[in-house]
């Protein structure tokens, strides 16, 4: 390992920090170093506040090392004035006389003028230093930027014989068929932490009545993204409680867009381009992700549709023997992991998995 790897994989584990509280922005840690010594460090926390950058010079004690420092960022400095300043006109002032980035923005209009800056201010700049990783890290960011729509994750538990749910009747009280154990439920909430949507369709709506929140793990509660096409969830379910943002992509929404507190309702055409126009909506709302937690229905048509990234599928040791049927899904298994009573794969979609 080199000594700029070295600095830049502290400036990925200290991005990691802000995973689930920086979206829609990337997250992006920075280090300082005089004398192949950290002088200073930082990271992203938040949205809206400083970026790493900052955070990283701010921390340095003694100012006057500065100009004789490196300064390793995982992600190319910003070089528009947005909610902060930008960071690379901070590098420039602060008299740093090099750089070391991870990777480049990813959105065409702003990568490579941050770079650019710097150099024109005749500061030395080293670019691609473990890009991989640090490409890998914001896959979420870099997928919102280049494909126009969030990163995918699917998500469902199914029994050993391949059902994901029993048959049920509408007169039943609705409660979800327990297939989960308690350790892949918290992680299932880690993850709706991490995020910033969560789907469902109609009769995961109706059947299950979910709240869709974060409760077993620390963080933020997922925007709650419900496709209720007639309008037939009852009003008094979880969902429409209002203590959660939620939008309802629907054809009866009767004033196109409807908004009552956290709740709105989008009228939506659902055609063959249901899924598409949604992202299209999702994208003016800056969501980069979302966790589908729906039914077999919804699950298979983004499958059939190559609109996923990763998919975690629990396989339970209960049997049903006859049910709903899981989704059918190929792809490249990334990870398998055997928790109690369960097994999870963790699997990548063949083409769209990582982003190069």
């Amino acid at each position: 390992m080199t000594i700029d790897e070295k600095y830049m994989y502290r400036c990925l584990q200290l991005a990691s920090n802000g995973k689930g509280f920086v979206s829609p922005n990337p997250m992006v840690g920075a280090v300082v170093v005089h004398d192949n010594k950290i002088i200073g460090e930082g990271y992203h926390r938040q949205y809206g506040e400083s970026h790493a950058e900052v955070n990283a010079i701010n921390s340095v004690k003694n100012k006057s090392q500065l100009k004789d420092s490196t300064i390793y960022v995982s992600l190319e400095p910003c070089s528009h004035y947005g909610k902060t300043p930008p960071c690379a006109q901070l590098i420039i002032d602060s008299k740093i006389s090099r750089v070391v980035v991870g990777c480049l923005d990813p959105y065409p209009a702003v990568s490579g003028r941050g770079i650019k800056m710097l150099q024109d201010s005749e500061i030395d700049v080293r670019v691609g230093v473990l890009e991989k990783e640090a490409r890998e890290l914001n896959k979420e960011f870099f997928t919102a930027q280049t494909k126009c729509r969030p990163y995918i994750y699917l998500k469902w538990a199914q029994t050993s014989d391949g059902f994901i749910d029993r048959i049920r009747n509408e007169k039943e009280d609705p409660k979800a068929t327990p297939i989960s154990n308690d350790f892949s439920r918290m992680l299932v909430h880690k993850k709706r932490a991490e995020v910033s949507a969560i789907m469902i369709g109609t009769n995961t709506a109706i059947k299950d009545n979910p709240s869709l929140t974060t409760r077993y793990w620390y963080g933020n509660d997922p925007i709650r993204i419900i496709l209720d096409r007639e309008g037939r969830i009852p009003a008094d379910y979880t969902v429409f409680d209002k203590k959660v943002r939620t939008m309802v992509f629907t054809e009866k929404a009767p004033f196109g867009e409807d908004v009552i507190g956290n709740l709105t309702f989008i009228n939506i055409a659902f055609d063959d381009q249901l899924l598409h126009n949604i992202f299209s909506i999702l994208r003016q709302y800056h969501i980069d992700s979302v966790l589908v937690e729906g039914g077999s229905k919804l699950l298979q048509s983004f499958i059939d549709e190559g609109l996923w990234d990763e998919t975690f599928v629990e396989i339970s040791s209960l049997t049903l023997e006859q049910g709903v049927k899981a989704p059918l899904i190929d792809g490249h298994v990334l990870d398998e992991k055997n928790w109690g009573s369960s097994m999870h794969v963790h699997m990548g979609f063949w083409d769209n998995y990582k982003i190069i």
